[in-house]
Formats: C-alpha cells, sequence, structure tokens
C-alpha cells in the first residue's frame, strides 16, 4: 500500500508539473491524455500475476503461511478482509495465484471478473465453457484461469503459461 500511495503522489506531482508547463488554462483535455498515461502506468504498482513480492506483499495483507517448494519456488498465503491469496512465486515474481473467500463460499461473479481484470496484463480474458471447471485463458494466451474447487474451497486460480513454476496446481 505503501509504494501504491508513492505512485499516487508522484502522478499528483507530474500532473502538476504539466500544468504548470501548459499555462494557467482549466480545460482539462490539454493534459488529459497526460494523466492517462501517467494513470496506466501507476496501475502497474498494483499488486497481480507477474508482480514482484514486494508489490504482492503490500497489497494482499498478513502473511499465514510460508514454504520454500522443492523446485526453488515459494508459496505464500496471505488473509486480508474476506479473501485468502494464494501466492507461488518464481524468482521473485508471482506465477500463480489462487483468490477465495476465507469462509469458502463461492465468489461472486463480480468478484471472479475483477481478480480477472486485475490479471489481465493488457489482454482480455475469454471464457472456455467446454470443460467441467470454469475455463478461462487470456487472448495473448500468456495466462489461463480456472474456478474449481480446491480442498473444500471454491478457488479461481490465475496461472502464467510461461514460467518456471506454471504446472504448479
Amino acid at each position: 500500500m505503501k509504494k501504491f500511495i508513492v505512485v499516487l503522489l508522484t502522478i499528483l506531482a507530474a500532473l502538476s508539473s504539466v500544468r504548470a508547463k501548459l499555462g494557467d488554462s482549466d480545460d482539462p483535455k490539454q493534459y488529459s491524455s497526460a494523466f492517462l498515461i501517467l494513470l496506466i502506468g501507476a496501475s502497474s504498482a498494483l499488486a497481480n500475476l507477474g508482480g514482484s513480492d514486494d508489490k504482492i506483499e503490500d497489497s494482499y495483507g498478513n502473511l499465514i503461511e510460508r514454504h520454500l517448494l522443492d523446485d526453488g519456488t515459494v508459496s505464500i498465503l496471505y488473509h486480508k478482509d474476506r479473501y485468502l491469496y494464494f501466492v507461488i512465486f518464481a524468482e521473485g515474481r508471482s506465477d500463480l495465484e489462487r483468490y477465495s473467500h476465507v469462509k469458502g463460499t463461492d465468489l461472486s461473479e463480480k468478484e471472479i471478473a475483477r481478480f480477472l481484470k486485475a490479471n489481465a496484463g493488457g489482454a482480455t480474458w475469454m471464457s472456455d465453457n467446454k470443460a467441467k471447471e470454469r475455463r478461462f485463458e487470456r487472448s495473448n494466451h500468456k495466462a489461463e484461469a480456472t474456478y474449481t474447487n480446491i480442498t473444500g474451497r471454491p478457488t479461481l486460480t490465475v496461472r502464467d503459461l510461461h514460467t518456471k513454476g506454471a504446472s504448479k496446481n
């Protein structure tokens, strides 16, 4: 969260600088494109698939469990608000993330959509309704997601398809 605040303050300072260069004009059209570019850059400060362990830790709350796996990856379980976040890190980057409710209830369609959007990486998610479990594939084919029951808990799993830990379940 601290890093997000720093990024937000940086954006505000940059906007102030852009406005100063444009003069005293109150026309927001003159600097809206600069704001949009800065906002897109700020979105990279939020945690998601491929995010650094620092970004994830700042965003996902209290660390519950941490395990070093045989293949050199690290699995960490976080708890924040009503969610459990299970993340596998390879070389300091998230390559698998699982999202579920603490109480073990189903994620709503809105929650699933929000988690998928956070992990879109500039692409879109396409639903694959052919399988028994709900499956999604990113349009750039670099990630996939499944919504299924894992150890008695309905869970959305988002997985990077091009990293060392991608074959983890």
